[in-house]
């Protein structure tokens, strides 16, 4: 697995290296947009991990920079903690997002999970997807692969959805609980498998409406994804 490092601070750098190194990952690091964009190279890499307050720059440029040719999994770093700078990285597509200070255990831990929900993980295709496929009226998710698709109703024909990791888990925490309200804290919490304290409800808004997006034929008139109001969201197909 490779990990491109995006990080201009040189102890938090040789320290993720180090540690990254050490778990079997092979790591670029740059310190710079412009090394970055140097370096970079498409379907070079597995993940990417990009600090946010840069020299000559913001990792959010980066994040764009990268997803113009490749929907690569993103975890953004930051000391910041605002919620503007939340919304705004998973606007981008990021895939999971870590404040600083942090234990590299949990980077570690969300690292793996961002590359098995993208289908990137060691053991992808290693199991009979067959016999794990949850659906949800005409969308099917095969949950050892990691992958969506959706039959169209005219074709009969399925196509493949493109979700990052964490629109995939959103998807699936409703597969699994079909028939239940769920609220946004119960959302937010599995989602980030933290309590997510600083994750504000703007958050689940961006990720709900970008799920509608993508599964919903009428995304203004979701019939997948319903929202219970004063309570949550529910999917009772």
């Amino acid at each position: 697995m490779k990990v491109f490092l995006l990080e201009d601070d040189d102890a938090i750098g040789m320290g993720l290296k180090y540690s990254l190194e050490k778990e079997g990952y092979e790591v670029t690091h740059v310190t710079t947009v412009a090394d970055a964009k140097k370096a970079w190279k498409k379907n070079e890499y597995d993940i990417s991990i990009l600090d946010i307050n840069l020299p000559d720059g913001s990792g959010y440029d980066i994040c764009k920079y990268m997803k113009e040719s490749e929907d690569i999994p993103v975890i953004f770093l930051t000391a910041a903690d605002a919620e503007v700078n939340v919304v705004m990285g998973l606007e981008l597509g990021a895939d999971d997002y870590i404040c600083k200070p942090f234990r590299v255990n949990e980077l570690m831990a969300r690292i793996k999970s961002v590359l098995r929900r993208a289908g990137r993980g060691e053991d992808k295709g290693s199991a009979d997807s067959s016999a794990n496929i949850e659906r949800i009226g005409n969308l099917s998710i095969y949950t050892n692969e990691a992958k969506v698709t959706i039959k169209d109703e005219e074709s009969k024909k399925e196509e493949t959805i493109e979700l990052t990791a964490l629109e995939y888990r959103l998807l699936l925490t409703f597969a699994n609980n079909r028939g239940v309200v769920l609220t946004r804290n119960q959302l937010l919490s599995d989602m980030w498998d933290i309590s997510g304290d600083f994750v504000n409800d703007n958050t689940l808004t961006v990720y709900i409406k970008r799920l509608r997006d993508k599964i919903e034929k009428d995304p203004s008139d979701p019939k997948i994804i319903k929202t219970v109001r004063g309570m949550g969201y529910i999917v009772d197909k």
